[in-house]
C-alpha cells in the first residue's frame, strides 16, 4: 500500500513540474499555418485601439547647435502642424536652444511619441523639416550614425568622410538609389532615413568607409549584383557569394617608427656620480687660496677664448685657400691610351680606301681610253672602204 501512495504521489508531482515547464502555452494554433496571413506587414495604427489614451505623459528633449536656430524658427509652424494630427505636443526652447516634444489627452498611438523625438534628432542633425516629416510615417525609420570618434586624426577623417561623398556627391547619390534611403552627412554625424533593410545597408558602408575596411564604390558594386540577382526567383534559396567579387585589401607598407632599444634591466641602481667637492679633491683645487681660484678660471677663460678665435680665424683663411688640381690618373691616361689606338685604326682604314678608290679610277680610265681606241679604228676602215 505504502509503495502504490508513494508512485501516486511521484506522479502528481511529475505532472505540476511538466505544467511549470517553460512554453507550456507554444501550442500549435489554427492560424499559424494560414498562407493568407502576412506577418511582416505593419498595420496603420487605428484609434479605436486605444480610445482612452495615454496614463502619464512622456516627452523627450533634445538640444540643437546655434546656426540651426533661424531656420527652426521658420519651420517650427510646419512641424507643429505635424505633430498636432497625432496629438503631440512640441515647444522650441531659442534661449536654451533645445526643442522638446510630449504626449498629450489626444495622443492615442503609443509609439508616435518615439517617432516625434526621432524627428527633432533629425531636425537638430540638419535634415530640412519637409523632409524630417516622413519619419512620422510608419514605413520610415532613421538612423543617426557617429563617426566622429571612429578615428582620431582630424585630416584622415575628412579625407574619408569625402571619400563617401564621392566628386558632386555622386557616390552618396549611388548610394542613396540603392538603399531607397535619404542620406546626409553632416559634421561628425551621418543621419539616414528609410526602411530597416536600407538602413543597415548604409550603417555598414558608412562604418566600412571610416575605418577604412572597403571603399565605398566596392559596396556600390556589391549592391548592384545582388539588385539583380533579387530579380530571379530561383535564386532566392541559394548562396550569393559565388557572384559577389571579392576585393583585396591591398596593404600600403608604412613608415617603422623609430623605437628606442630597451636597455637592459638590472636590480643594481647606477653608481653615484662624484660631486663638485669630490672632483676639486682629486683635481688639488680644494686646497688652493680664492686668488689662486679666480686666477685659474680667468686662466682657463682665456684659453678657451684663443681656441675660439683660432677656429674662427682658420674658417675665414678657409676660403682664400685654392682648390687643389685634379692630376690626371692612371684611368685618364688608360683612356687616352685607348684613343690614340682608335685614331691609329682609322688611320689605316682611310689609307686602305683611298688605295681601292684610285686602283678603280685607274681601270675606268684605260676602259674609256680603250674604247676610244676602238671606236677612232672602226671609223678609220669605214672612210677606206
Amino acid at each position: 500500500m505504502a509503495s502504490d501512495v508513494e508512485a501516486n504521489a511521484a506522479a502528481e508531482a511529475s505532472e505540476e513540474k511538466n505544467w511549470r515547464r517553460k512554453g507550456k502555452h507554444d501550442k500549435e494554433k489554427p492560424w499559424d499555418e494560414d498562407p493568407t496571413i502576412d506577418r511582416w506587414t505593419v498595420e496603420k495604427f487605428d484609434p479605436s485601439w486605444n480610445e482612452g489614451g495615454l496614463l502619464e505623459v512622456s516627452s523627450f528633449s533634445t538640444l540643437f547647435p546655434q546656426y540651426r536656430e533661424k531656420y527652426l524658427q521658420d519651420a517650427w509652424p510646419i512641424v507643429k502642424g505635424a505633430l498636432k494630427e497625432f496629438g503631440v505636443s512640441c515647444e522650441l526652447n531659442l534661449v536654451e536652444g533645445s526643442m522638446t516634444v510630449s504626449t498629450t489627452r489626444k495622443t492615442r498611438d503609443p509609439y508616435i511619441i518615439l517617432k516625434a523625438r526621432d524627428l527633432i534628432k533629425l531636425l537638430s542633425r540638419s535634415v530640412p523639416a519637409p523632409q524630417a516629416i516622413k519619419v512620422l510615417n510608419d514605413e520610415m525609420n532613421c538612423d543617426i550614425i557617429k563617426i566622429g570618434s571612429i578615428i582620431r586624426n582630424k585630416e584622415r577623417f575628412v579625407k574619408r568622410r569625402e571619400r563617401l561623398l564621392g566628386p558632386n556627391l555622386s557616390t552618396l547619390k549611388a548610394i542613396e538609389i540603392l538603399t531607397g534611403c535619404y542620406i546626409l552627412v553632416q559634421g561628425n554625424t551621418v543621419a539616414a532615413m528609410g526602411t530597416f533593410k536600407g538602413l543597415k545597408q548604409v550603417r555598414r558602408v558608412v562604418e566600412d568607409c571610416i575605418k577604412n575596411i572597403k571603399h565605398p564604390v566596392y559596396h556600390i558594386k556589391e549592391l548592384l549584383i545582388k539588385r539583380e540577382l533579387a530579380k530571379n526567383p530561383a535564386l532566392a534559396t541559394e548562396s550569393w557569394d559565388r557572384f559577389l567579387p571579392n576585393f583585396k585589401k591591398k596593404n600600403v607598407k608604412q613608415k617603422k617608427p623609430n623605437t628606442k632599444e630597451k636597455k637592459q634591466y638590472t636590480p643594481f641602481p647606477p653608481p653615484q656620480q662624484p660631486s663638485k667637492i669630490d672632483l676639486e679633491l682629486e683635481s688639488g683645487e680644494y686646497f688652493m687660496s680664492d686668488k689662486k681660484k679666480s686666477a685659474k678660471k680667468w686662466q682657463d677663460k682665456l684659453d678657451k677664448q684663443s681656441e675660439k678665435s683660432e677656429e674662427k680665424k682658420r674658417k675665414r683663411e678657409a676660403a682664400f685657400v685654392p682648390p687643389k688640381e685634379n692630376t690626371q690618373s692612371t684611368k685618364t691616361t688608360g683612356d687616352n691610351n685607348g684613343i690614340a689606338d682608335i685614331a691609329k685604326s682609322l688611320k689605316k682604314k682611310a689609307k686602305k680606301l683611298r688605295n681601292s678608290e684610285a686602283q678603280e679610277n685607274v681601270k675606268i680610265e684605260s676602259y674609256v681610253a680603250s674604247n676610244e681606241e676602238s671606236h677612232s679604228k672602226k671609223k678609220h676602215k669605214s672612210s677606206s672602204m
